[in-house]
């Protein structure tokens, strides 16, 4: 434990530049500080519960990763500290399978279960703030750049972002960890030192260490320069994305899909571009340049009539006909067929079908309805009237690419066909006044 202890809360003076990046959070109804009880998170509660305490509603979050011999007494630290401050303290232990041969394995796995840990806690317009630093910053751009990121990575750590119902602040980015050093030296705060911030088999540890202190002794102003370099780098990727925007909006549909024919007029730089955006814009994992500047021309250049696809984390971008569809990793639909009931929703792949009544008052009594997938053969009217038609053709005609049409629900009637996923119905389950007094309703999560 580092010395201190002078700290009597509301007494201490902290400099104005220091409190201003957290006096501007007094609107939000909820703050949450990130504590590990190191020397950045301790300063960060202290510095909210003096600029915040009577403004909001403070708390604070420490997550127990149980990987450090001391993780008992830091725990501990910290619900002392909290008591201290009369901040609710709320502790979540995690349980993290120990791989000593995957060492950057397991320092990841903390990090994205201590982020779950946050986005569970935070209520729709709570706000987290954590403690990350310039030195932090300096090193997360260094650690990306060697990785092999793009503009957008080496933008580093946003100073503001959302993060789950509510929002991530880093008020502390614009200084250096031996600034905050020196302001929790002078306002006697204690804090605790994680041992593993000396273990230079992980990663930041060997660039921090090995690294960056020498490059700081060499030329002091680095961590200025490499913030100046990162917002650089922020402009630039935003303004990537607005010019992404505008380019797909010339050449998508109103479902999203990209029009090959406009598509093609950009160039392949700009192409890429909108891809990337394209796939980032919907939440999803952006595969790296490499991997676009091999995959895109094969996707574009294919025949009309074959089925390129670009597979990535949890989506496949395909090409149907002059069309590219972002299609995610979707549930799988059940394979048997399953009886539709009122009060029983049923929920098939991606889609939520129900059976309710038109009226509340003297309702008829439900049809018998089950769902089904496609077996092949199926026979249909589309218009009540005329002889049957094949759902195959009805389908191409419609243009539903081919990977959608397994996912469809068939709902059916007896022996007859009533609905088509979420494209047709027939007349005695849809329209304003539906011929069996009953709706069928069928909506997808996502497209």
């Amino acid at each position: 434990m580092t010395p201190g202890g002078n700290y009597r809360p509301g007494n201490h003076v902290w400099p104005s530049d220091l409190t201003g990046a957290l006096q501007s959070l007094q609107g939000a109804p909820r703050i949450w500080v990130a504590f590990s009880g190191g020397l950045d998170s301790t300063l960060l509660l202290h510095l909210a519960h003096h600029c915040l305490g009577n403004a909001a509603d403070l708390q604070a979050v420490h997550v127990n990763h149980q990987l450090q011999p001391n993780a008992a007494d830091c725990e501990a630290h910290c619900r002392f500290v909290c008591a201290t401050l009369s901040v609710p303290l709320t502790v979540e232990t995690l349980d993290l399978q120990r791989q000593p041969n995957a060492v950057g394995g397991l320092e990841e796995a903390a990090r994205d279960a201590r982020y779950g840990v946050f986005e569970q806690v935070l209520a729709p317009g709570d706000v987290l703030v954590m403690a990350h630093h310039a030195d932090d910053q300096a090193e997360t751009v260094l650690f990306r750049l060697l990785r092999g990121t793009g503009v957008g990575g080496l933008s580093g750590m946003p100073a503001a972002r959302t993060l789950g119902a509510g929002k991530l602040v880093r008020p502390l980015l614009g200084f250096s960890r031996g600034q905050l050093a020196e302001w929790a030296e002078e306002a006697g705060l204690t804090w605790l030192d994680d041992p593993s911030n000396q273990d230079l088999r992980f990663d930041r540890n060997f660039l921090r260490h090995r690294i960056l202190a020498p490059l700081k002794e060499r030329w002091p102003t680095l961590l200025r320069r490499i913030r100046r370099s990162a917002e650089s780098c922020r402009e630039s990727n935003e303004l990537s994305h607005r010019l992404a925007v505008l380019q797909l909006a010339g050449c998508t549909n109103e479902k999203g899909r990209i029009e090959l024919n406009q598509f093609v007029e950009l160039s392949a730089l700009e192409q890429r571009n909108a891809l990337r955006w394209w796939i980032a814009d919907q939440g999803l994992a952006v595969p790296t340049m490499k991997f676009w500047h091999k995959s895109l021309p094969q996707l574009i250049g294919a025949q009309k009539d074959g089925s390129p696809e670009i597979r990535g984390d949890g989506f496949v971008v395909r090409r149907y006909r002059e069309g590219l569809y972002l299609v995610r990793d979707g549930v799988k639909p059940p394979e048997q067929s399953i009886a539709l009931v009122p009060d029983n929703p049923v929920m098939w792949g991606d889609y939520r079908c129900a059976l309710v009544p038109v009226t509340d008052h003297d309702q008829p009594s439900p049809p018998v309805l089950y769902l089904t997938p496609r077996q092949g053969g199926e026979v249909f009217r589309d218009t009540g009237l005329g002889p049957s038609r094949p759902l195959k053709k009805w389908l191409q005609e419609q243009g539903v690419p081919p990977w959608e049409r397994a996912r469809l629900p068939l709902f059916w009637e007896d022996r007859s066909l009533v609905g088509i996923g979420s494209l047709w119905r027939s007349p005695r389950f849809a329209g304003h006044q539906p011929e069996s007094g009953w709706r069928i309703l069928c909506d997808r999560d996502f497209n």
